[in-house]
C-alpha cells in the first residue's frame, strides 16, 4: 500500500531523529527499513480481501527481500542500533 506524504514525513522524522543523522534523513538504511516495514504492513490489508493478487505478492516479495538486506547491512555496521530497530518495528518476535 502507498505510503501518504504525511505518513511518510513522519516516519522520516520520527526514525531520522532516532537511527540517522537528523529528523530530514530519509536516505539513512534504518530509515528506509522503516519506511519499507510500514509499506510492508499496509500490504497485509490489501491481502487480506485480495487473496489471488499474485502481480502484487511479487512486489510484497520485492520489498521483504529489499528490507531483508538493509537490515543485515544495519546489522554488519552497528548492532546495538540493529537490535534497536528491530525491537523499535516489532520484527523478529
Amino acid at each position: 500500500m502507498r505510503l501518504t506524504t504525511e505518513q511518510r514525513t513522519e516516519i522520516v522524522k520520527t526514525y531520522g531523529a532516532k537511527f540517522g543523522k537528523g529528523p530530514t534523513d530519509a536516505g539513512s538504511a534504518p530509515v528506509q527499513v522503516a519506511l519499507l516495514t510500514h509499506r510492508i504492513n499496509g500490504l497485509a490489508t490489501h491481502f487480506a480481501a485480495n487473496k489471488h493478487d499474485y502481480h502484487s505478492n511479487r512486489g510484497l516479495l520485492k520489498m521483504i527481500g529489499q528490507r531483508k538486506s538493509l537490515l543485515k547491512y544495519v546489522q554488519t555496521k552497528d548492532e546495538t542500533k540493529y537490535q534497536s530497530l528491530i525491537q523499535d518495528l516489532g520484527l523478529r518476535k
